[in-house]
């Protein structure tokens, strides 16, 4: 960093959108918290004008989620395998997502034993390739004209799922309170 960058952050202070959770003793917490919403936003915004771009108009992020995740190496999923992936707590949501999905032909559903699976359909799998062409087209290309190194970028995100897993402990004790 360098010495006027750093000396503006020193005056300023972090970048976060709380700074009564920032005066804390780990203020850097909350410029990843800050930085997370950020992102979170920006990439549920883009997943949807994406998907409608493609030809797949009304989807949510949810939706889009678990699309791709249905998708993910086209094998069937379950509720379960889709919620423990995604890390969603609220199975209802995805549930609904499932519905909406299974409903414009994107998905179809299936058993296992006792359990619903959901698998993704042709038309399906053509959504999920376009989204993948236009998102190499529209996001990946500038991203890599920016020379960000891929494997520090794998090591953010391997930084990132650690930190979640901090955040989902948290969680339990604080509702065990």
């Amino acid at each position: 960093m360098s010495d006027k960058v750093e000396e503006t952050r020193r005056t300023i202070g972090p970048v976060v959108s709380a700074a009564h959770l920032a005066s804390g003793a780990m203020p850097a917490l909350s410029e990843i918290e800050f930085a997370v919403t950020m992102m979170v936003n920006a990439y549920h915004r883009w997943m949807v004008r994406c998907m409608a771009a493609s030809g797949s108009e009304g989807l949510s992020a949810l939706d889009t989620l678990v699309l791709h995740s249905v998708n993910h190496r086209g094998r069937a999923k379950t509720l379960a395998d889709i919620c423990l992936v995604l890390n969603i707590e609220d199975t209802h949501t995805v549930t609904y997502a499932l519905k909406k999905l299974e409903k414009a032909g994107l998905i179809s559903s299936g058993r296992r034993g006792k359990e619903k699976t959901a698998e993704i359909t042709k038309a399906g799998e053509t959504a999920c390739l376009e989204y993948r062409r236009l998102r190499e087209a529209l996001l990946v290309e500038p991203m890599k004209a920016l020379g960000l190194d891929e494997n520090e970028l794998s090591k953010l995100a391997a930084t990132l799922r650690l930190v979640s897993g901090n955040y989902d402990q948290a969680a339990r004790a604080a509702a065990a309170m």
